[in-house]
Order: C-alpha cells, then structure tokens, then sequence
C-alpha cells in the first residue's frame, strides 16, 4: 500500500496579498511543532508540497526529522481566488457546480483536475511508499471530493478551520482504500470569509 499523508498548511498570515509568499503567522510556525509529533514515528519516504510557502514551511520540520528534501510540484498550488470569492454565496455555487468560478477566478474541476494529476503521478513513481504532501483547504477538498464525491460543500466547510491538518490516504495503485484523520489544530479562518 502508499500511503500520502495529506497536510494542510498551519495558520498563514492573511494580510500578505501575494498568495504564493504568504508567510505562517508566529501561533502558524508554532503549530508546525504538532505535524511533527504527529509524524515522528511514522516512517517516511518522500516529502513533496505545493511551492506555496505557507504548505512548504508547515512540512519543512517534519520532512528534516525524517531527512528528507522537499520537491515541490506547481500543479498542486491552491485555487486561484477572484476578488469577493471567500463568501458562503460563492461557496456554495462552486460546490455545486464544480466548472464555476468568478470572472477572475479558478474552477473547483481546475484545481481537481492538476492536484489529481500530480497524486497519480506520485502514486505511480513512489509504489509502496509513505509520503508527506504539504497542501492547501480547497485543494485538499477537491482532492477529497474525487476520492469520495459525498465530500462537498460541508466537508470544505468542516476542514475550512483546521489549521493545521493531517490527513492519511491509503492506495492501492492509484485506487483509495483508506482515509483516516491524524491530527486537527483548529484555527478561525479569516480571510475575508463572511460567515
């Protein structure tokens, strides 16, 4: 079996425009701590993260305790958001309609479709191992949802304060037949969500 131990990135902070920068807050780094207690005794053999800092910085701690590098893969970055995109209104068309998005903004299936494509392509490269993979919310959803469409709209709305995550899939070749949750630290999301 592979199995890719999905985690969320801790707390960023929201004030930083440039999403790809977006930097952990101080209560962020420290939470790192708890990814690695919760990875410390499991056997890792590769460590790969979407480029974006914030999902990079949260699995640096927990890749270098296993010795490992991190690659990083740009087709696993977060959904682009269009302005006023963070509201139920939006969150709600986008679930339910997964090829919808804002004028200036990326699709639900977009977002699937390059995350999945990066999974079968680890799947396929790294059989048999234990993989950590630093990720985003609405990433990790999509990701989710494909796996098990009954993951929609409340699901994303579950995970949206957990900060960090980690969840555990388990494969067999590229076919899910496992998922258990390892670690919950919630944190209010508040990136202009108005709830």
């Amino acid at each position: 079996m592979t199995n890719i131990y999905f985690v969320r990135h801790a707390q960023p902070q929201y004030t930083c425009a440039d999403t790809a920068v977006r930097p952990l807050t101080e209560e962020g780094l420290r939470d790192t701590a708890e990814v690695v207690r919760t990875m410390k005794d499991i056997h890792l053999d590769y460590a790969i993260s979407s480029p974006y800092k914030r999902s990079y910085d949260t699995i640096k701690q927990a890749a270098e305790e296993h010795g490992l590098t991190i690659d990083t893969d740009e087709r696993l970055r977060e959904r682009m958001n269009g302005r006023d995109s963070n509201n139920m209104d939006m969150f709600r068309r986008r679930w339910a309609d997964l090829s919808f998005s804002e004028s200036d903004g990326e699709c639900l299936q977009s977002v699937m479709d390059r995350n999945i494509a990066a999974i079968n392509d680890i799947l396929d490269s790294h059989e048999g191992q234990s993989i950590i993979l630093g990720t985003h919310g609405t990433a990790l959803s999509t990701i989710l949802h494909y796996y098990d469409n009954s993951f929609g709209l409340e699901g994303f709305l579950r995970l949206i304060d957990f900060m960090p995550y980690i969840v555990r899939l388990g494969f067999e070749g590229r076919r899910c037949v496992e998922k258990e949750e390892l670690l919950i630290v919630k944190k209010e999301f508040k990136n202009g969500f108005k709830r």
